[in-house]
């Protein structure tokens, strides 16, 4: 489950970051690349207005700004292969934000009490999610997967969840609640592309309740915490497909995650025009 249900973000002004030049984007590309990222579709407020709406938090596509890319959101929708396939067509890059929990019956579990009702929202956006990263597997699009995003890149892989991490630690330090994101310590496995972005360990905001337990085909570990949870996975080779439980747009002081995965979708960009 995302933060966004019921955290509030607490950063700094992500223009501060650019400004101290901690981060050097893709400027000198001739093309800015473009990076999709799904929203969620749920009731929401706004104004006097009490609709169904899809919508995500700023944060994500300031952080693909920031580094360097263009956002242009995907809204959950009617899926079918023509569909997806012009949607990824106009894309360099992929991100699968965070959200509400993935039905479990598309891993062959009952649902745990705990986790998020099925309804046809979430269903839709589970279908939509699994057939765009389907489809950018199939076609080399690089790919980042943000707390849900990692649950949902696992599950279309074949894998399975945790519902509910409590019933497996005993405790709640991976989602505090009261709107406030907790601070885990991850270490990365040597050789991964991860390691090779941010070192042997990092700091990471996490809010999920959540956790990945089969991998799903062709994945490998890249992160645990202290208690062994996986925080983070990754196709290797080639092709740039990493997942991470955290919620790397919670600091956007650290871009090291959406600069890999704009450098990322310039290079598949540029291939594209060579083509």
């Amino acid at each position: 489950m995302s933060g966004f249900d019921s955290v509030t973000s607490r950063r700094e002004n992500p223009q501060n970051a650019a400004e101290k030049g901690e981060f050097t984007s893709v400027r000198g590309e001739s093309v800015r690349p473009v990076v999709g990222l799904t929203t969620y579709l749920q009731q929401a407020q706004t104004g006097v207005w009490d609709v169904r709406a899809s919508f995500l938090p700023a944060i994500y596509f300031e952080g693909v700004g920031l580094a360097g890319g263009i956002s242009v959101l995907l809204p959950p929708q009617h899926v079918d292969d023509e569909i997806v396939d012009s949607v990824l067509d106009g894309l360099d890059g992929l991100i699968i934000t965070g959200g509400r929990d993935v039905d479990p019956g598309t891993y062959g579990q009952d649902r745990h009490p705990a986790t998020d009702e099925a309804n046809e929202d979430n269903r839709r956006r589970d279908a939509w999610e699994f057939e765009l990263l389907t489809g950018a597997i199939r076609r080399g699009l690089p790919v980042l997967g943000i707390c849900r995003g990692a649950q949902v890149v696992n599950v279309a892989l074949g894998g399975t969840l945790h519902q509910h991490l409590p019933d497996v630690l005993g405790h709640t330090r991976h989602q505090q609640g009261n709107a406030v994101f907790s601070t885990s310590s991850v270490r990365t496995v040597p050789g991964t592309r991860l390691a090779s972005l941010i070192g042997e360990s990092s700091d990471a905001q996490c809010y999920h309740h959540q956790a990945l337990d089969r991998l799903g085909e062709g994945l490998i570990v890249s992160a645990q915490d202290d208690d062994g949870v996986i925080e983070a996975v990754e196709i290797p080779g080639d092709h740039f497909l990493l997942a991470v439980q955290w919620h790397p747009e919670e600091r956007l002081d650290d871009l090291r995650l959406f600069a890999a995965l704009v450098e990322a979708a310039a290079a598949y960009s540029r291939e594209k025009v060579t083509a």
